[in-house]
């Protein structure tokens, strides 16, 4: 009797024991549990589609390690549908905030809805909505991305200042409906527009990925032979071009100039080699004031509506100075 009773205890130990130690990062991941100061955060990422994302993605989880924020996180394979799901999963588990980088721009507000009547603040990463009820999320961390595009065109206007022959640019837009692909495009051409020898010749979206850039720069190449500028809305999408270029025999950084967003490292490193002739940087390491806002949104303490990450832009020269210091 003895024995069986010592059993009972041993086994009621080792299961409060398991329940009082958290998992890791992950879908799998603890909730709130031990109460005080702890936060449980849930994140819905756009996917993987680039390098800037999976850098962003390592920002995120590396900084709620070191903040001690259990990270609920998912990936949503750039479906909006998957990212609405995981947002009602995480309402579901009561996680004390929910971040997250929408696919698109449009379609938002119900779930954000449910997320505020459930008292669960909402952060919104790198990318915004374009609900008018703003009281359905605390603040938007994120670069500016019409700033960008603008960036990109007035590099554009004074590379070709002297020149009065028109300039054909073909365009590889980002994901259809997402903020940053709307907002680079329409900053851009605000610059551009200014000078009618400027033409976008074609404009196609490439998805933010390399595989796609390549696909749509080589029928652009078929379909308009005169071609002088490629505006990419990110590095991938036009080191996918490069290849595309060079498959046609032509030398990409000088018969066909390059301008990109984002700044990765494969990307700087094709600018050092001039195949890439000038890019508007975009951050992913938005981890650290990713948490920063978690805690003070959670607390209750009032934050700014939108956070602009500070960013430059970058030549060849530029390039090879700070390649090798590049964190992605």
């Amino acid at each position: 009797m003895a024995k069986r009773f010592s059993a009972l205890v041993a086994l009621a130990v080792g299961a409060l024991l398991a329940t009082s130690c958290g998992g890791g990062g992950g879908t799998t991941s603890a909730g709130t549990g031990g109460g005080g100061d702890a936060i449980t955060m849930g994140f819905s990422q756009v996917g993987a589609e680039s390098g800037w994302r999976t850098a962003n993605t390592k920002s995120v989880q590396d900084s709620a390690k070191n903040a001690g924020i259990t990270l609920k996180f998912s990936d949503a394979q750039q479906k909006q549908e998957n990212q609405i799901k995981a947002i009602r999963s995480f309402i579901q588990q009561k996680v004390d905030v929910i971040a997250f980088s929408p696919v698109v721009e449009s379609g938002w507000d119900t779930v954000l809805m449910e997320a505020k009547n459930a008292k669960i603040p909402v952060i919104l990463t790198d990318r915004a909505v374009d609900s008018k009820d703003t009281s359905l999320y605390k603040t938007f961390l994120g670069s500016d991305f019409v700033e960008e595009g603008k960036k990109a065109g007035q590099w554009l206007v004074q590379e070709y200042k002297d020149g009065k022959d028109p300039v054909n640019i073909v365009e590889l837009q980002g994901t259809t409906g997402s903020a940053p692909a709307n907002d680079r495009k329409a900053g851009f051409a605000e610059v551009i527009g200014a000078d009618p020898k400027f033409k976008i010749v074609a404009s196609q979206t490439g998805d933010f990925t390399r595989a796609k850039g390549k696909e749509v720069m080589e029928a652009f190449l078929k379909s308009t032979p005169d071609i002088d500028v490629l505006y990419a809305h990110n590095d991938d999408m036009g080191l996918g071009a490069i290849e595309a270029i060079e498959g046609a025999g032509k030398v990409p950084g000088k018969d066909i100039k390059i301008i990109t967003v984002d700044a990765v490292k494969d990307g700087m490193q094709a600018l050092a080699d001039g195949k890439i002739n000038f890019i508007v940087e975009c951050s992913p390491l938005l981890g650290p004031q990713l948490m920063d806002l978690a805690k003070k949104v959670v607390k209750g303490e009032q934050v700014p509506a939108r956070v602009v990450t500070e960013e430059t832009t970058f030549t060849q020269e530029q390039a090879k100075q700070v390649l090798s210091s590049r964190q992605y």
